[in-house]
């Protein structure tokens, strides 16, 4: 990850106690943006305008995580740890019998980042302050949900609803029992999933750019829909006649548009950009930047477009744990979306509600061919003496896949 600057410090923090409440520490007030209305294409999403969070006290989480225990860690880097915890369902207090919820605390460490020069200006406390910012106010079924946070001393803690499947980089790159491959299918409906949450992003009236949409950063619930998680990096989008927004550059290597890299300008479509090189992932079964790979193919981008025209190349690029098992024709679609994510100049990218629309077109492609092949069946001449076909009801993309039913290693949601 890149960072070059940011200009508000860890004194703007003060210690807060208490039950729910609407985030009300004043450095962070400072910086809430009025309610805003969505796009009609993206209303089962809501944008509150103020937050409406828990306010946790160190000692519920100490509680409700059994004081941290190495035992319940989800995931750790270099933000800090994220946590196993459980809360009762419906006051959020830790509990430890009757209605128990899994939830997930991320502590922030203010030590985490000194050492390095980049870091010097961006404290853990402004990371808390975006994700409360935007997390706490934007509801959407496809963004993990945030429940609360504790600011108490140099203590900053996050508390998110637990995605059990843990995040699609996990199951893209990582092998074992808990790993096995994900299906055409399951990996059509993340893609699917993760658009429609950055669409709702990008479709209010003041726009949200994510700025660092990556594989790690899309996590899993048990029936593997994806929600965006970590909304550290997240800036307000261009207002009025602005394309972009002029920032320092903040993000990871290999997701980030070259644009922001080169200039700091940061546009709607900077989003789209890492998108397609998730996309890229998907579709290959390959990390962005490798370099255990020959030296040529370090940056997967740079060697894999030349495979995303051609049907016969494009064979040569997908991941071998599908095993061939996928639509030549809509992953030659998603391939040629994915070019489309991946153009140089911002202009020439799609919107995301396009690539949205894309998206759902390749996976209702499937189902109609399935109906076609079922009226196919049913129709056929039988000859003396055959059984009739009895014709199966069209069925949604397997929910399961390979894997479902497995153990899977959960972090929800990612420490960076």
């Amino acid at each position: 990850m890149t960072v070059l600057s940011s200009t508000t410090t860890a004194s703007n923090c003060t210690a807060t106690t208490g039950k729910v409440s609407t985030f009300s520490t004043s450095a962070l007030e400072q910086s809430t943006c009025n309610s805003v209305s969505t796009d009609e294409a993206f209303t089962d999403g809501t944008i509150l305008e103020m937050p409406n969070l828990r306010m946790f006290t160190l000692a519920e989480l100490k509680n409700a995580t059994k004081n941290f225990k190495a035992e319940n860690v989800l995931g750790e880097g270099g933000f800090g740890k994220v946590f196993k915890g459980w809360v009762d369902e419906k006051t959020l207090s830790p509990t430890k019998s009757g209605l128990r919820m899994v939830v997930a605390v991320k502590k922030l460490n203010p030590e985490g980042m000194q050492g390095f020069e980049e870091w010097q200006f961006l404290t853990p406390f402004l990371s808390l302050q975006s994700e409360v910012n935007f997390m706490g106010k934007l509801s959407h079924p496809n963004l993990v949900k945030l429940l609360g946070y504790c600011l108490e001393e140099k203590d900053l803690l996050l508390v998110y609803e637990f995605m059990s499947k843990g995040s699609l980089e996990n199951h893209l790159f990582r092998r074992g029992a808990a790993f096995e491959p994900l299906s055409w299918s399951l990996r059509l409906k993340i893609a699917i999933g993760a658009a429609r949450g950055l669409a709702f992003l990008h479709s209010s009236e003041k726009r949200v750019i994510y700025r660092d949409f990556k594989a790690s950063n899309i996590l899993l619930d048990p029936n593997y829909n994806a929600k965006l998680s970590d909304f550290g990096l997240a800036k307000d989008g261009p207002v009025g006649t602005d394309s972009h927004v002029t920032t320092r550059v903040l993000g990871t290597c290999g997701y980030a548009a070259p644009e922001y890299i080169a200039t700091g300008h940061l546009y709607v479509k900077s989003d789209v950009y890492g998108f397609g090189v998730v996309l890229l992932e998907m579709l290959s079964g390959q990390r962005a930047l490798d370099t255990n790979r020959p030296s040529d193919q370090h940056n997967l981008i740079d060697w894999a477009k030349p495979y995303l025209v051609d049907r016969k190349k494009l064979a040569r690029l997908m991941d071998p744990r599908l095993e061939g098992k996928y639509p030549s024709k809509g992953a030659l679609q998603a391939a040629q979306l994915t070019l489309r994510c991946l153009a140089n100049e911002p202009k020439s990218r799609p919107s995301m509600k396009e690539v949205l629309e894309t998206l759902e077109d390749i996976e209702a492609m499937k189902v109609q061919s399935r109906e076609s092949k079922n009226a196919s069946s049913q129709n056929r001449p039988r000859r003396h003496g055959q059984a009739p076909v009895h014709p199966r009801s069209p069925v949604r993309p397997r929910q399961g896949g390979p894997g479902v039913g497995s153990p899977a290693v959960s972090r929800s949601p990612k420490a960076r």
